[in-house]
């Protein structure tokens, strides 16, 4: 009975071992915001028959062996236990729902780790503020499968009867010719080549001593633990493909990224005035997607094991070298130089690097050895940034038409964390932050979106 107990047991992946560990224990929160009040009731018994309940990582629990290894371990589900109704306002009277939803989850943040005597995921309807909080562990998966499962479960709020569209990225017409195109492959190959030995390098030097320059935002080894304060930066993304199309050939993520910059500069402006050198570099972590399609995809697709897109994590990690400008800049310089550094790095293939570093020193080392690397890499940056895709159009959930859709994960030593996820024309990013080191992040908010409002106006004027 034991033997074949243990033969269904399924091993966690490397990068779920990671997750697991106390130092880089990861939970994600996703905030949505419904028009209507909520029925909660009706949203138990989705739960109930939904393909969630039948993914084999929903329906697991995380056991340890003899030798203390993690494996999945098939269970059966009682929808209620993972089920928190929070009937009450969760702030005092007064307090936004916005305000008061953020603070909530920047308490869950840091104080309510998920019982493993379940499996790793719960579901808190916060009715009083029309808001479902979902906090899945980071073992079952990373932003993409995650945000794939939850459009599985949802409808179009204008087309009940239809799920929402997932997107999709075509490939782009080359007229060039064959030895053209074979010699540019070639050259990216080696330049490839020579950008990864550079970025081991720093990623070894990250991993030992070298360290960003202390600012008012650096945080550091046991920041993880202190209390945290949420804000919202919100975006139009008409703005920011307005911006984009200003610089040549520039992405989203390059509008991103020099916002990022921008926004960072005025924020330490007004902390710390002329307290940096002009030029002084902060050091952000970036997740990326490695599957071989960007983007979302079906769900059916993930869960056929296909290696290109596979459910489960696939991404790697750049570091991001963001620069201190004092104001007064063009802010369209701040795109056109993240668009120039994150060029270097793709050519570099470091995050392809990055994940195949951390699977070798799991295989070899372990999970506490590549947990170490991890943190000592995060101890040694300022800020993590991500940006996840969200459905085009509108959605409902059980029928419920939802305003908004928000992400953002448990702390970690920085003292910023930065999650962007888009939806129905709008990007909210939620800035968590380390509120005895950042003590008003609605104030970095500001500057961020202050960023792109100025750099929307230079946009119109070129």
């Amino acid at each position: 009975m034991g033997n074949s107990e243990v033969e269904r047991d399924e091993p966690l992946t490397p990068a779920g071992r990671l997750f697991l560990r106390p130092e880089m224990n990861q939970i994600i929160h996703c905030i949505i915001g419904c028009k209507n009040p909520i029925d909660a009731a009706a949203v138990i018994s989705e739960i109930t028959n939904s393909v969630m309940i039948q993914h084999p990582r929903f329906s697991s629990l995380m056991v340890r062996n003899s030798r203390g290894r993690e494996h999945w371990r098939k269970t059966q589900i009682d929808v209620d236990r993972h089920v928190i109704v929070v009937e009450d306002p969760v702030a005092g009277a007064g307090a936004a729902d916005e305000e008061a939803v953020n603070d909530y989850v920047a308490d869950l943040a840091v104080s309510s780790p998920l019982s493993p005597d379940k499996p790793l995921w719960e579901v808190h309807l916060l009715r009083a503020h029309n808001c479902i909080v979902f906090r899945i562990h980071h073992a079952l998966g990373d932003g993409i499968s995650l945000m794939s499962m939850l459009l599985e479960c949802c409808r179009r709020a204008d087309e009940p009867d239809l799920r929402p569209t997932i997107s999709s990225v075509g490939t782009s017409s080359n007229s060039s010719s064959n030895r053209i195109i074979q010699r540019r492959k070639l050259w990216k190959v080696v330049v490839g080549m020579l950008m990864g030995l550079v970025f081991i390098v720093e990623f070894v030097l990250r991993s030992l001593w070298v360290k960003d320059r202390k600012t008012a935002v650096s945080g550091g080894a046991g920041v993880e633990l202190w209390p945290r304060k949420l804000a919202t930066a919100k975006f139009w993304l008409d703005d920011m493909k307005m911006v984009k199309e200003a610089v040549a050939d520039a992405t989203i993520n390059d509008v991103l990224f020099g916002v990022i910059s921008c926004g960072l500069s005025r924020y330490l402006d007004l902390r710390s005035p002329k307290a940096l050198r002009d030029g002084v570099q902060i050091t952000g972590v970036a997740m990326v997607n490695l599957r071989k399609q960007p983007g979302l995809q079906e769900l059916s697709d993930m869960m056929k094991g296909n290696s290109g897109i596979r459910w489960g994590n696939k991404f790697g990690m750049l570091l991001l070298p963001v620069y201190y400008h004092q104001g007064g800049a063009d802010p369209l310089q701040y795109v056109k130089r993240a668009k120039q550094m994150i060029d270097l790095k793709k050519q570099s293939l470091e995050a392809h690097f990055s994940y195949n570093i951390g699977y070798l020193a799991m295989s070899c080392f372990g999970p506490k050895v590549a947990s170490w690397l991890n943190y000592r890499i995060v101890c040694n940056t300022t800020f993590t940034i991500s940006n996840v895709i969200g459905p085009k159009e509108e959605i409902a959930i059980v029928g419920n038409p939802v305003k908004y859709m928000r992400v953002t994960n448990t702390s970690l030593p920085h003292a910023i964390t930065m999650h962007m996820l888009s939806y129905a024309g709008r990007a909210d990013m939620q800035i968590l932050v380390a509120k005895d080191i950042v003590p008003d992040p609605q104030v970095l908010a500001k500057c961020f979106e202050d960023a792109l409002h100025q750099m929307k106006e230079a946009a119109t004027q070129e």
